[in-house]
């Protein structure tokens, strides 16, 4: 199963709102610059560049996501891009769902172990998926083992 964060914009939508919004606030430093304010366009490339950055900054953040491996005998979480990964063994892990700084927290326990998932996903979804993820390790562990 994997996990990743919902996405409005691709990659050529996000090229197309930053010029769009370049655009726009380049004709305002002209018209301001036209009527006098003679810094108006030097704000404005300042202003342009920041808000490029911030914008790729967050569309970036939206790369993150998590893929999810469950069979007979193990449960493994891998984070991506970064590449981390965690295994449980699936007869131990236990999916909890615990409150906490105003949201929901999907957590994995097992052996004192913890591992949060999810974490970019909406509360809703966050439940959803400890539901069925609670409903995949029942079917499972209820398999008889070879």
């Amino acid at each position: 199963m994997w996990l990743k964060p919902n996405r409005a914009l691709s990659r050529r939508g996000l090229r197309r709102l930053i010029m769009v919004l370049v655009v726009l606030a380049l004709t305002t430093a002209g018209l301001g610059a036209w009527q006098g304010n003679v810094f108006a366009p030097l704000f404005a490339l300042v202003e342009s560049a920041a808000v490029a950055y911030a914008l790729s900054v967050a569309w970036r953040a939206g790369d993150r996501s998590e893929r999810i491996t469950l069979d007979a005998s193990s449960l493994e979480v891998q984070s991506l891009p970064g590449r981390r990964s965690m295994s449980f063994q699936s007869y131990w892990v236990r999916v909890l769902l615990e409150p906490g700084n105003g949201r929901h927290r999907l957590l994995l326990s097992s052996h004192g172990h913890e591992l949060e998932i999810g974490a970019f996903l909406a509360d809703q979804e966050r439940v959803e998926l400890s539901k069925k993820l609670m409903v995949l390790l029942a079917d499972v562990n209820a398999q008889p083992r070879k």
